[in-house]
Formats: structure tokens, C-alpha cells, sequence
């Protein structure tokens, strides 16, 4: 039985039972560490149930323009939008990403984006679009539309698994954008990283900016740096 009960957070509440991908510490790492300025106007690619967008609101940005091919998810995504105190500003477009054309550029595009391989496909095809980076989206074609869609000064943030960052980094130098700056995140103390958050934009810069995070200690508790990091947005 799904269970159709909202996911609260500190000023939001947000359902994602319909959504293809649930919220998740992925996402939640990624929003709470990209950075915002009043000014911004962000594009989320696949945004899935618009926690990213609700994330960088409550940071305080100008608009958000968040897009989907999955209807249902475009669907609870708008519901979310228009229960939050920003719903002014969010706006949810159901398409593919290659068929949106919006009429400006973007100060920042963010994406959780599809992570897994053709090798490991699952049976549904709503979850497989979203998942699976040779489905529907590919590592090329979110690079493309990143430097098609930012502003000259923009910056392009996601968050990969660590064994795919560099040919993704590799397909972003293709179309211009460089990394800028980077996020190690560790999921238990003394083990290795496993997640990526990257910023890149364009111009090369001689020395990225590096950072580490760990998400639990050695047993299986919330670090302190995990606790403080989120302090903002987690209840309790």
C-alpha cells in the first residue's frame, strides 16, 4: 500500500508518493548546499516531486522553473508548489527537457539526475525514465541544454555517484563548463565517498573548490556536520 502521507520539513511540507523518485538525502544535500542569490533564476531538470525548488525558495531566489517528463510528478510537484508560501514564484512545466524553450537564460540550473547504467534497468518504465541516464536523458544531452539554457556567468550543479563523475565532467568540458567546485560526500565515517556534489560553470578554473561531508559515524548515528548542515530545514 503506497503510503500517501507529506514529507515535512521546517517551512514546507511536500508529498511524493506519486512522484518517480521520493525524497531523498541525495536531493536534500544537494539544495542545502548549492548557493543562491535573491536574484537567481533557476531551472530544475527532472524535478520529481519540486523538492529541489522548494529548498532553493526557502534560501531565497527570484523564480524557479522546474521541469519533468513524468506528468504524475509534474502533477504532485504543482500541488507542492501551491501549498508553500512561494507559489508566486514556481512554476512546473511537464515536457522533455529537450523541448522546453523558455524565453530567457537561467542564473542556475540544478538536476538530480538519472544515475544508474543500461546494465541495471528496472521493470517499470516511469521509474527507468527516471533513473536511467540512457533513456531519456543522457549525460550529454543534460550537459547541452545546462550551457544552451545559463546566463554567461551561470553555474550547473548536480549531484553523481562518484564512479560516473568524471566522464560526466568530461561530457560538461565538451560543451564548455568546468568544475568549480565539489562536495565529497562520505555515507559512514571511514568509508569512502560515494556521492559527488559538482558545480561547474564556464571559464576553466585552475583550483576547484573541495569539500568533504560525512553523513553518519562509525555507529550508523547522525554526525554533528550532518545535524548542523540541516539544522534549517529538518524538524527536531
Amino acid at each position: 500500500m503506497t503510503d500517501a502521507r507529506p514529507f515535512h520539513f521546517k517551512h514546507f511540507s511536500l508529498f511524493h508518493h506519486r512522484s518517480t523518485m521520493k525524497v531523498g538525502t541525495d536531493a536534500i544535500l544537494l539544495g542545502r548546499w548549492t548557493e543562491v542569490k535573491p536574484t537567481d533564476v533557476v531551472l530544475d531538470i527532472g524535478t520529481g516531486c519540486g523538492l529541489l525548488p522548494l529548498m532553493l525558495s526557502q534560501k531565497g531566489v527570484a523564480q524557479v522553473d522546474a521541469v519533468d517528463i513524468d506528468r504524475a510528478s509534474i502533477e504532485e510537484a504543482t500541488v507542492n508548489f501551491e501549498a508553500s508560501r512561494w507559489c508566486d514564484h514556481l512554476n512546473a512545466y511537464c515536457m522533455d527537457i529537450a523541448d522546453f524553450h523558455p524565453d530567457k537564460k537561467y542564473d542556475l540550473v540544478v538536476s538530480n539526475p538519472p544515475f544508474f547504467n543500461r546494465y541495471s534497468k528496472c521493470d517499470e518504465d516511469r521509474k527507468s525514465r527516471a533513473r536511467h541516464n540512457d533513456v531519456s536523458l543522457s549525460y550529454t544531452s543534460l550537459c547541452a541544454v545546462a550551457a544552451g539554457l545559463l546566463k554567461p556567468d551561470g553555474r550547473f550543479s548536480v549531484v553523481l555517484p562518484v564512479n560516473v563523475s568524471d566522464d560526466f565532467l568530461h561530457e560538461a568540458a565538451e560543451h564548455g563548463l568546468f568544475l568549480h567546485k565539489r562536495l565529497s560526500i562520505i555515507p559512514m565515517d571511514g568509508k569512502e565517498p560515494n556521492r559527488f556534489n559538482l558545480e561547474m560553470g564556464f571559464g576553466f578554473a585552475k583550483k576547484a573548490d573541495e569539500a568533504y561531508f560525512t553523513i553518519r559515524d562509525a555507529e550508523g548515528r547522525f554526525t554533528a556536520q550532518y545535524v548542523d548542515f540541516l539544522k534549517d530545514y529538518y524538524l527536531g
